[in-house]
């Protein structure tokens, strides 16, 4: 077995919980059952912590596998981020305020921006919608009119759930130019769907949650460090102060029940055994670790679908960014982030291309990417047309996210099984959220919360400050 973090603090004795897998989902899990004084192991098959929001050395550079953001309406993960001492490693805007260039104008390139006023809801985007140029007059009306019904909709009414928001949305309606404009480029980055292609459900928690519940809900907030300083070295550290245990390249084999509340955990050379096991691991791994019995329809499992992401890395030999971040239209390029600090580069530029929906791309070979995206940041930054490109490289998540589809809703299991004892934890898990940040470490939360219960342990308020500020 391959020890990671050791505790140096004091361990709980008593109660035993296992939990599988690092990523954000199982390291919240095991921070928020140690520090309400439960002993706990944490099990990853990876030799990091962090599961899919993770960081890695390309020579000199420190790369993100992908571009991840939140909103202030995070408050789960702004909750992990003040848990793990990361807060000011991550901010947020003091305001949202989006830059979004569009190239298919007759005019050529145009700029415009969302963003939002000191106002209240729904007055807060009234002067961005009435100003953005991306939509004509009577786009930006029927836009104001969807909004509302969109806050009206019930989000605890299941008949969302077998809907597509596209449907929706052109029955209220809305044009093939502003669901690109407006609502695709929002949803596509969050919720990882075209509006056709996504369930009614996800993308009105999303649009309510983030643009319609509070004037500063969307205000973005991005790691300006990587990811692995937060995710992991982080992580780590705050999990070895609570006295966990956490064992990275372990993978776990098996995991089963004696029927009397005990469970047995494998892993090579070691059978741990626990009162409590949450499995934060993806649906398919959970779907081969459950025991029998332990979910009534465990194929459900195999049922939620998965959607990539492509993220296309250029490092330049000089400047040809001046904002932080941006959105296009009019281009295969969707969202693009200055890297440049973060990554510890010293001379150039580096620029993150996050590509969701990428269904047709995900395999393309690199030559092809690189043809295709290059002559377009060119066509968006006309700074890169005289810029040599150092480096050209992508990193491929084949499985970034469970694809938000109509029906999504009724094949993800909550967080307690059949079996007592036996938790389930993960972005794919029932938590109301598509498959972000915020909705792996509400699950952790969750499982936490389930374990505390079924032990007879109080629920430390502190723990779950986050769910007041909501």
């Amino acid at each position: 077995m391959t020890h990671g973090t050791r505790s140096r603090g004091p361990v709980a004795q008593g109660r035993h919980a296992v939990v599988v897998g690092g990523g954000l989902a199982g390291v919240t899990t095991g921070l928020a059952l140690a520090d309400a004084g439960v002993r706990v192991t944490l099990l990853e098959g990876r030799p990091r912590l962090g599961g899919l929001a993770f960081s890695f050395r390309r020579g000199k550079l420190t790369v993100d596998n992908g571009q991840h953001v939140y909103l202030r309406c995070c408050t789960a993960y702004r909750w992990f981020l003040d848990r793990v001492e990361g807060a000011a490693l991550a901010p947020l805007q003091d305001r949202l305020d989006v830059p979004v260039l569009d190239l298919a104008r007759p005019e050529g390139r145009r700029l415009g921006r969302l963003r939002r006023d000191a106002l209240p809801v729904p007055l807060h985007l009234g002067r961005s919608l009435a100003t953005y140029p991306h939509l004509s007059l009577a786009d930006r009306a029927r836009v104001g009119r969807a909004a509302l019904a969109l806050k009206g909709l019930d989000l605890a009414d299941p008949a969302l759930d077998t809907q597509d928001f596209g449907s929706w949305l052109a029955a209220h309606g809305q044009s093939a130019r502003a669901v690109e404009a407006l609502w695709d480029l929002v949803g596509v980055a969050t919720l990882n769907a075209v509006a056709s292609d996504a369930s009614l459900a996800l993308a009105a928690m999303v649009f309510k949650t983030g643009l319609l519940s509070d004037p500063g809900a969307a205000d973005i907030g991005w790691a300006r460090v990587p990811l692995g300083d937060l995710h992991d070295r982080l992580a780590r550290k705050a999990l070895d102060s609570a006295g966990v245990r956490t064992e990275v390249r372990t993978r776990v084999t098996s995991v089963s029940s004696d029927g009397e509340g005990r469970w047995s955990v494998r892993v090579p050379g070691e059978t741990l055994e626990a009162d409590a096991v949450v499995l934060a691991v993806p649906q398919r791994e959970a779907y081969d670790l459950i025991p029998s019995g332990a979910l009534d329809a465990p194929e459900r499992l195999l049922e939620i679908g998965t959607a990539p992401i492509l993220n296309v890395h250029v490092v330049y030999d000089r400047k040809v960014l001046g904002r932080p971040f941006f959105a296009a239209l009019g281009s295969p390029v969707q969202w693009v982030f200055d890297r440049t600090e973060a990554s510890g580069l010293r001379e150039g530029q580096y620029l993150a291309l996050s590509q969701s929906v990428a269904q047709d791309e995900i395999d393309e070979p690199v030559a092809v990417l690189r043809e295709r995206y290059l002559p377009e940041l060119e066509r968006l930054l006309p700074p890169a047309r005289g810029a040599a490109v150092r480096d050209f490289f992508v990193t491929r998540e084949r499985t970034a996210t469970f694809a938000p589809a109509p029906g999504v809703g009724r094949l993800r299991p909550g967080t307690r099984t059949k079996a007592p004892g036996l938790y389930l934890a993960g972005a794919w898990t029932a938590t109301g959220w598509p498959a972000t940040m915020e909705s792996a470490v509400r699950s952790g939360v969750s499982a936490a919360d389930a374990v505390l219960g079924a032990l007879g342990r109080p629920r430390p308020q502190h723990l779950f400050a986050f769910e007041e500020a909501a």
